[in-house]
């Protein structure tokens, strides 16, 4: 069996056209849905890239092994899906950028690796020291379709596929994508896509009861400052982003069939976490932010045989792919892990909808060495001028606001735990956008009472994981 991972970076699920979306035209992801199994509640562990990446790879909750901000990434004594599927005997193919492994850990587990440089945007849109500036709204991307960093990074993944030979072992084409991450732009005619006007309402901005972060990131980046309509500008865009990424896929899928490689491969596509995309008035994510736009993200998986168009509305883990890979792959796990196979889903089988899905985020003031902001021991951004100044700044001079939390969600309520900020509670059949947080409603007492008791137990049984390999008790014999 061969698997072609296609990850878009800050893709959220609401935003992908077969998961409802009104505006948005993504053909080849609505194809994809109709010839494989869709996941309609895939959630990630982590809303920031790496703590998630390292979470997918693994089956391991961010806090088990440590893998909390973007830097501890997976090292060699760590194990992971691609590590495993080398071992069994697959190339790893890798084309994209990385925030999953440290570098020593390429050798073990990549066969060959490569990321084009470039980007997809082109200059912000407003000049440093002018309103929107902080806000990642750029001009369109001044080459062609096919120049962007993502499509040449795909491109090498198609030219991978067509040089496959009878004989060659079972492959893994990793696809990792910057877009949609912000900033937000696109070549055109992706960019200009979407009118403004024709986006659905956004979330709005300065609601009761949410964190301290939402008014500081306002504050931080200027964003109370943009002019009316400046939102849905953000949020044009970022469809145009997502409709562009589905381009990309249907170059893929087109030389999956093309080489007839489509037949004995198994094509999974989702993304690491959401983006806010100017609902509730932001922009981009925060690593203490586990609102649905950001934690909620498309999983389709096609695989030879699999039930076509079946949807499963349960819901499901993001690391679930590792378990899922390995079962089809007939590769055993030697590791502890918290993952589910969904092989029966995508034989037709439904959920487990008393399943209940976790995430987690932010830092403890003990532990400095996991914030951004520290200007002295990395390279970005030491200015002002660049674009990630402010959430560093707010993350050094407002600690608490990106204090340490945890989440569960069930298919009725979202209970987010924070343990220096707001927390939230919100009523999902009542309330899906999640606009009015019942935390210290009473009569959601008991809801309340539940969903800690299952936070705390979540917490007890994933805190670390026991090694396979034991020691001898004994001296070392000289």
């Amino acid at each position: 069996m061969n698997f072609v991972l296609f990850v878009p970076d800050e893709q959220r699920a609401e935003s992908v056209s077969c998961y409802g979306h009104p505006l948005v035209r993504m053909p080849n992801y609505t194809r994809l849905a109709e010839e494989g199994v869709r996941f309609d509640q895939c959630h990630v562990a982590h809303t920031v890239c790496s703590p998630s990446r390292c979470s997918l790879m693994t089956g391991w909750y961010p806090h088990t092994a440590g893998h909390r901000t973007l830097w501890h990434l997976l090292r060699p004594h760590e194990p992971s899906l691609f590590g495993y599927l080398r071992e069994a005997g697959h190339h790893i193919e890798w084309h994209g950028k990385n925030d999953l492994y440290a570098p020593e850990c390429f050798d073990a587990c990549v066969d060959r690796y490569g990321h084009a440089g470039g980007g997809h945007t082109g200059p912000s849109l407003q000049a440093y020291g002018e309103p929107g500036y902080y806000s990642f709204l750029c001009e369109p991307f001044a080459g062609g379709l096919e120049d962007t960093a993502d499509m040449r990074n795909v491109q090498a993944g198609i030219d991978f596929l067509r040089s496959r030979r009878p004989g060659d072992p079972p492959f893994v084409l990793y696809l990792p994508l910057s877009m949609p991450h912000p900033p937000y732009g696109a070549p055109e005619p992706f960019h200009s896509m979407y009118r403004p006007e024709d986006v659905p309402p956004l979330r709005p901005a300065g609601l009761e009861g949410k964190p301290s972060f939402h008014a500081l990131i306002r504050q931080y980046r200027e964003l109370d400052a943009l002019p009316e309509g400046y939102f849905e500008r953000i949020q044009a865009v970022y469809l145009g982003m997502n409709a562009y990424v589905d381009w990309m896929l249907g170059q893929l899928l087109d030389t999956l069939d093309a080489t007839g490689l489509a037949a004995e491969t198994t094509v999974v596509v989702t993304s690491d976490h959401g983006d806010w995309a100017g609902d509730y008035g932001l922009v981009e994510k925060w690593p203490s932010g586990l609102d649905d736009c950001l934690t909620r993200v498309p999983l389709i998986i096609r695989s030879p045989g699999n039930r076509a168009g079946h949807v499963v509305h349960e819901p499901v883990e993001l690391f679930d792919i590792a378990a899922t890979a390995l079962d089809l792959a007939g590769v055993e796990a030697r590791h502890t892990h918290f993952a589910r196979s969904l092989v029966p889903q995508l034989e037709g089988a439904p959920g487990d909808a008393t399943r209940a899905v976790f995430a987690e985020g932010g830092y403890d003031p003990h532990e400095p060495h996991c914030f951004e902001g520290r200007w002295a021991e990395y390279d970005i951004p030491r200015s002002p001028e660049h674009i990630y100044w402010p959430k560093g700044l707010q993350q050094q001079e407002h600690p608490a606001s990106v204090c340490r939390t945890a989440m569960i969600r069930t298919q009725d309520h979202k209970l987010v735990r924070r343990t220096a900020d707001v927390c939230e509670l919100y009523d999902l059949a009542a309330d899906p956008r999640e606009l009015h947080n019942v935390y210290d409603d009473a009569r959601y007492g008991e809801v309340r009472a539940d969903l800690e008791a299952r936070l705390l137990d979540w917490y007890i049984r994933t805190a670390d994981v026991v090694p396979f390999d034991e020691n001898p008790r004994g001296l070392p014999q000289r």
